[in-house]
């Protein structure tokens, strides 16, 4: 009786966590996506990438924005899509990543990340660094979901 109670805790308490994880994930793309719209400015941290500051010599600020916004928007629907259509949300997870990985590469690119030293240890400032960090914990989370799925797939065919 006990043993069930776990387990059925354990279930709901895995599908919660599931779903918390994957609709959080899916208002923070979309937030800071429409965001892009409207007000968030990502100038300062893309001109001092060695990987992407050449864009703004090809297409205007605006354009580059809007551009990005649209990229978030569109990983956010994707992922959205995942018990209709699980191959659309693993195409919107790889998105995903490959955004995070560009605002992660920020952080070794944007003058002011490192606000000072403590210790001998960089602390990162609370705009960019900070914001910018996160998207590691991301990262790490998304490739977690992928390894999860593939070993799914794997057991169920082996199964067949």
């Amino acid at each position: 009786m006990i043993d069930d109670t776990r387990d059925c805790l354990a279930h709901w308490l895995t599908r919660a966590g599931q779903l918390v994880s994957r609709y959080g994930l899916v208002v923070v793309l979309a937030w800071i996506g429409f965001g892009k719209y409207v007000k968030i400015e990502s100038r300062v941290l893309i001109e001092h990438s060695p990987l992407m500051s050449w864009i703004y010599h090809v297409v205007s600020v605006t354009w580059v924005a809007r551009g990005l916004g649209t990229m978030e928007i569109v990983a956010a629907f994707l992922i959205a899509l995942r018990p209709l259509w699980p191959r659309a949300s693993a195409a919107g997870s790889a998105l995903a990543v490959l955004l995070f990985m560009g605002t992660l590469s920020f952080l070794f690119t944007t003058p002011g990340v490192v606000a000072t030293h403590a210790a001998g240890l960089p602390v990162l400032s609370a705009q960019p660094g900070q914001f910018l960090l996160k998207d590691l914990v991301l990262i790490g989370w998304r490739c977690g979901v992928w390894v999860n799925r593939w070993r799914r797939r794997d057991s169920h065919a082996g199964e067949r």
